[in-house]
């Protein structure tokens, strides 16, 4: 009886400790939280959301509006990963096709790795050089937009957001170069048209596109004046991408539709690693790759690129235990329609790490030094992976965190509506992210 006595005595203390630790641990936070953030001048005036999650535990440290609804800018590609490493397997499908009638058929898959500079490795484009036959392009398996839900219309100059395809080529961007009032560009577009003109009342040469035509306008401030930019090319369905490729391969010319696609017995290409995309994606934030992520999920699960459709079956099947309600519209986060709560990027990150393991997540998450988070997290850096979100007036960063201790937490900080820029932001989250590191 007194060993039985003993036992329960030692268990009994045992979890006592462990509770007034955990409590300690979430009092520590809630006072960090305040020296950090609450305290901070850019933050005290916006709106902000924080989860801190313990692995080990199995329990949450820390909340404050954790269940709020927060635009989340790039976080958005956390769930976008989630659908790329549950659907694309461990290597993309670049193309797939049938040969009938002495013909080749191609049928595109929205791998965005075709002739796009950071992959040198270009199995589709090799199967383009040793084929003999005419091949048509079937183009009617993208049942979506070249825009997403919410993009902001005046952004289509922009690099960061080309348009979406079946069929991209060198990231749908091309590269103007104008100097001494003479131009170029890479690729050379058919049909696309440069306009350069010089305008001495300006201080800066600019570069913008039609909003429907690849028609180019180049302003210089004089003759001597230079500028090279990436811009997005409009694709016409897949028209622009076919009439590229046709300069190289003469056989590739025809675009037909093609009914009967899920029933066709079709021959694959696979092109790049998965997660050479994926590590991109992340590390760069790049809007594109995960726009094509999620349109080549859906191409996989459902036979058809449609992002709206592929986030319905998530929402209602692998995810269907989010503790709130999203609302999910892109794969890249650039549109405000996206709405999510501290805790669903706790519960996706949780989801990822038991599905897909935690060695895997941080060679695709970024950590301290590295892609968008290279100046920030720079002391003892491997501590952290984690992915940013930036849009104007808006800064998240959700992830995983390793304390001083060896804990593993997850945590997920949405911050919006300030009006200051956002480095001030960031810098009071990694002074609360480094605290909380250090004396947990």
């Amino acid at each position: 009886m007194d060993i039985i006595r003993k036992l329960i005595t030692t268990t009994t203390t045992f979890i006592l400790i462990a509770f007034l630790y955990s409590c300690s641990q979430t009092n520590k936070i809630s006072k960090q939280a305040t020296t950090f953030l609450f305290s901070d001048s850019a933050i005290k005036a916006s709106h902000i959301g924080i989860s801190i999650y313990s692995t080990a535990k199995n329990k949450l440290l820390y909340t404050h509006n954790a269940d709020k609804y927060f635009t989340p800018a790039s976080n958005t590609k956390l769930f976008t990963l989630y659908a790329g490493m549950k659907y694309l397997g461990d290597s993309l499908t670049g193309l797939k096709y049938f040969v009938s009638n002495d013909s080749l058929y191609v049928l595109p898959t929205g791998d965005p790795t075709l002739l796009h500079p950071y992959f040198a490795y270009q199995p589709v484009i090799s199967f383009f050089k040793t084929n003999q036959l005419p091949i048509t392009c079937i183009e009617n398996n993208f049942k979506s937009e070249k825009y997403g839900r919410g993009w902001a219309w005046d952004d289509c100059n922009e690099t960061f957001m080309p348009e979406r395809s079946a069929l991209p080529v060198f990231g749908n961007l091309i590269k103007i170069t104008a100097v001494n009032n003479s131009v170029a560009t890479f690729p050379n577009i058919p049909k696309a048209k440069v306009i350069l003109s010089t305008d001495s009342s300006i201080v800066n040469p600019v570069i913008k596109r039609s909003l429907v035509d690849n028609i180019f306008t180049v302003v210089l401030s004089n003759k001597k004046d230079s500028i090279e930019k990436e811009i997005p090319f409009t694709t016409n369905g897949i028209e622009t991408a076919v009439n590229i490729l046709h300069q190289d391969f003469p056989l590739i010319g025809s675009i037909k539709k093609e009914n009967n696609l899920i029933s066709r017995r079709y021959k694959i290409i696979k092109s790049a690693a998965t997660d050479s995309l994926f590590k991109n994606m992340m590390h760069r934030s790049d809007n594109f790759f995960a726009e094509q992520t999620l349109l080549m999920a859906s191409n996989e699960q459902l036979g058809y690129m449609n992002e709206t459709d592929l986030i319905d079956t998530l929402l209602k099947s692998d995810l269907k235990n989010i503790p709130q309600k999203i609302q999910w519209v892109d794969g890249s986060g650039l549109s405000r329609y996206n709405l999510f709560t501290p805790s669903s990027f706790v519960y996706i990150l949780d989801k990822m790490k038991n599905e897909f393991g935690m060695e895997r997540l941080k060679i695709i998450l970024p950590t301290g030094g590295e892609g968008t988070l290279k100046n920030y997290y720079l002391n003892d850096r491997t501590f952290i992976y984690a992915k940013t979100g930036s849009l104007s007036n808006n800064s998240s960063l959700s992830g995983f965190l390793i304390t001083k201790k060896g804990e593993l937490l997850i945590f997920s900080i949405l911050v919006n509506n300030y009006i200051t820029g956002a480095t001030p932001v960031r810098k009071a989250i990694e002074q609360f992210l480094e605290s909380v590191r250090n004396d947990n």
